[in-house]
């Protein structure tokens, strides 16, 4: 096992710079999950760490050694793919077996690591069956059996329940993190799903763009979203945003409703509400115009706009509510929950 530091790292393909001088200590034994939206660098800068794209500036160390310039066999990695990489032609145990073969370690050690493997992954009948053989899932379990027998300082994971479906995406992410937390092994996970990123990190870095949008807890994100950018991409359903002015500790609303909040900023700023926080109140000084329900069981989503605007709105209300389209119901929000953040720049102002 090992901590990983990432220094002022950048990707540049020719003229264009991808990754925008990344910052990070990853701590022995920690699970990362690094997420955010298509195209923002998340896959280059696994990569990257992984040794299978060049560092164009910047410092990547594993353990107490820099390895901007080791090959990927030798910075003691081992990486999910999303797309398992299997050998069709090999046996489930071959598979498994491969890297360790080519690697030259005894045929006992690699029988031991293999069913040690097996056994931790429930997989252990499949082992004399072909990949064609198999369900997505299991595919998806002799991919991290070969990441584990290698015994790695590192697990590097690149997007690998993608190609499951919804149900089975959520027992894997499960069994993976109970498997990280087993074997105590430092990992970095890739998603663009940020419910996925919430269950599994013990802390998260949010790109956007090829830049760190903030780095910490799913909690510290949750409760505290640097960034509108964060603000709307962790939570789900996402975050309410609303164009207000603050003044005294007040925040008026396009429609003139106002809220206690806001601090000592004054001006134009986006007020934050997240769906859940939003309270059903008669005498609320928050109206939405409903447009639609959608009704999940345990809860009912709310969609409309603010009362006398076109802004969207959506509110998250316990049980199972329907009281018509084209009615207005009105909410309140404690001013603890709110988030105000600055119009121009989109960064958090902080109480």
């Amino acid at each position: 096992m090992a901590s990983i530091t990432m220094k002022d790292l950048v990707k540049a393909y020719g003229d264009t710079e991808v990754l925008h001088h990344i910052e990070g200590d990853i701590n022995d034994g920690e699970f990362i999950v690094i997420v955010g939206p298509s195209g923002c660098g998340k896959s280059t800068l696994l990569r990257m760490v992984a040794g299978l794209e060049t560092v164009t500036s910047g410092e990547i160390s594993i353990g107490d050694k820099v390895v901007n310039k080791l090959e990927p066999a030798d910075r003691d990695i081992a990486m999910v793919f999303q797309n398992y990489a299997l050998y069709p032609h090999m046996s489930v145990r071959e598979n498994m077996a491969y890297g360790l073969k080519i690697r030259k370690i005894a045929k006992a050690e690699i029988d031991r690591r293999v069913r040690e493997a097996a056994d931790i992954l429930e997989i252990g009948q499949y082992l004399d069956r072909k990949p064609r053989q198999l369900s997505g899932g299991q595919r998806q379990r002799v991919a991290m059996g070969r990441a584990i027998v290698r015994n790695p300082q590192v697990f590097l994971f690149d997007e690998p329940l993608s190609n499951l479906d919804a149900k089975l995406r959520v027992q894997m992410r499960l069994e993976i993190r109970k498997l990280q937390q087993r074997l105590g092994v430092t990992s970095i996970y890739v998603t663009h799903d940020q419910v996925e990123a919430m269950t599994l990190g013990d802390r998260l870095m949010v790109l956007n763009g090829g830049y760190v949008e903030q780095f910490g807890t799913p909690i510290e994100l949750y409760d505290r979203p640097a960034t509108l950018f964060v603000a709307g991409f962790i939570g789900s359903p996402s975050m309410n945003f609303l164009p207000a002015e603050a003044k005294d500790g007040t925040l008026t609303l396009g429609n003139g409703a106002t809220v206690s909040g806001g601090g000592h900023s004054t001006g134009a700023v986006t007020l934050g509400i997240r769906p859940e926080h939003l309270m059903h109140d008669e005498n609320g000084p928050i109206g939405i115009s409903v447009q639609m329900f959608e009704q999940l069981g345990a809860n009912t989503l709310l969609h409309g706009v603010l009362e006398g605007t076109d802004t969207e709105i959506v509110a998250s209300m316990p049980g199972h509510v329907s009281t018509g389209e084209g009615s207005v119901m009105r909410f309140s929000a404690e001013a603890s929950v709110l988030h105000v953040f600055d119009a121009a720049s989109g960064k958090r102002i902080e109480e």
